[in-house]
């Protein structure tokens, strides 16, 4: 026990040294740009970190021939076009436990740079935070994983179990590159996911599916509104009962790990598009939106309930009745995923966390979608959520993460390999 608390504290001391560091490879990291669809200068980057360290790298392309008969593969409508996923591989000595370290590279856009008080891609530093799209969503995590490694290396550590650092793309528009490492046969016993937690643990997260409501109407010049049947009255209702049906989706499911019970899979619509010239009466209304997926809920369930509230909605109005409406999913289908709070790695974490910052971290679910469900759904592969900064500065202006926060993150992570893999 002695020699294990005096690696566990060189572990947190190289970290410390190498922060200055760290810091600057995550702003480097920041500055290149990584807009779904526009990974690779980013993966070429952090490939390029991977080699550096010694580590056995690999770049596997996401194709849609290896991954369309996926039952998880949700086609995000992005080019398969050099979306380059990376895999860097610290081989232990054998008879240990292997770990997978999982972060994603896509961010989302920035929207209009006028509204950012800090250049979106500046990665400026400043009162301890390090602002710029994808600095919390999910830059951060990959830095303070590769430099857990780092810091290990520095202090001679020598693992029994392989250590797999995973860069991947995708994430934010339906998982594809997480699901091509498990499609190509990628596996470990465990797995952390450095998403924005606050350093929390979340070993559970909702599900999320896209979907798209198409409302037919009756064009008519304005003047001749009778004549005429809007979209947009039409969607009305439908909106009324999206809204009704989130409520009673809410009250019929429950979750101790979430602390808002009227939020933990919710239904919103995030884009309405009508209308051709604002006086004509418009014959076509289209919806977007999110529909949440309970932890231990079927997706297919889900869309079942969807497709019948809408029909029954459609029944009560005559238009509605004779031209329904048609639904479409698209895009990101993310499932639900759990891995229970008794299992090894998130128990392990947590002591690790514990260790750096004197307190146990908070343990929750999330309500967004991620690549947890992927790898415990389809690889068998226990996962929790941990890393630096906020999900409520993620895809906003002026995103930033806390420097503190990553280096703590680098120290639990480094003190969590030590132990699951020696």
């Amino acid at each position: 026990m002695a020699d294990l608390e005096l690696a566990l504290s060189a572990a947190d001391a190289a970290v410390e040294r190498l922060g200055p560091t760290l810091v600057e490879f995550l702003r480097r990291l920041v500055q290149c740009p990584s807009v779904s669809g526009s990974e690779q200068a980013a993966q070429r980057l952090i490939a390029a970190e991977y080699r550096a360290m010694g580590l056995a790298t690999d770049d596997l392309v996401s194709t849609r021939a290896l991954l369309e008969g996926h039952p998880a593969f949700a086609d995000d409508g992005i080019p398969f076009e050099d979306r380059i996923n990376v895999v860097g591989r610290w081989p232990g000595l054998g008879g240990g436990r292997s770990l997978i370290l999982n972060g994603h590279m896509d961010v989302v856009p920035t929207g209009d740079p006028a509204t950012w008080r800090h250049e979106p891609w500046g990665a400026e530093v400043a009162d301890g935070r390090i602002y710029g799209r994808g600095a919390c969503d999910m830059k951060a995590g990959l830095a303070a994983a590769a430099y857990a490694i780092r810091a290990l290396q520095s202090i001679g550590v020598q693992l029994r179990g392989d250590v797999l650092l995973e860069s991947v793309i995708g994430e934010e528009s339906g998982g594809i590159g997480t699901l091509t490492t498990i499609a190509q046969g990628y596996r470990a016993d465990a797995c952390v996911i450095m998403e924005p937690t606050e350093l929390d643990l979340c070993p559970v997260q909702s599900g999320a599916l896209t979907f798209r409501i198409t409302v037919r109407g009756r064009a008519a010049h304005a003047c001749m509104k009778p004549s005429g049947v809007s979209a947009i009255e039409q969607f009305a209702p439908i909106l009324v009962m999206l809204d009704r049906l989130n409520r009673e989706r809410h009250a019929r499911h429950r979750h101790a790990l979430y602390a808002d019970p009227t939020n933990i899979a919710p239904i919103s619509v995030g884009t309405v598009r009508a209308g051709t010239w604002h006086s004509t009466i418009p014959d076509c209304l289209v919806a977007e939106g999110r529909f949440g997926i309970f932890p231990r809920e079927d997706a297919a369930a889900g869309r079942a309930e969807l497709a019948e509230a809408l029909a029954a909605e459609s029944a009560k109005h005559p238009w509605l009745a004779e031209h329904p409406p048609v639904l479409e999913w698209f895009e990101g289908q993310f499932e639900s995923g759990e891995t229970p709070t008794s299992s090894p790695i998130v128990r392990l974490v947590g002591d690790s966390h514990a260790g750096v910052a004197g307190e146990r971290p908070g343990i929750r679910g999330i309500t967004f979608g991620a690549d947890l469900r992927l790898f415990t759904r389809h690889a068998g592969i226990p996962t929790v959520m941990y890393g630096p900064g906020s999900a409520s500065v993620a895809h906003t202006t002026d995103e930033f993460v806390p420097i503190a926060e990553v280096v703590t993150c680098a120290k639990t992570l480094a003190r969590t390999i030590v132990q699951w893999c020696a």
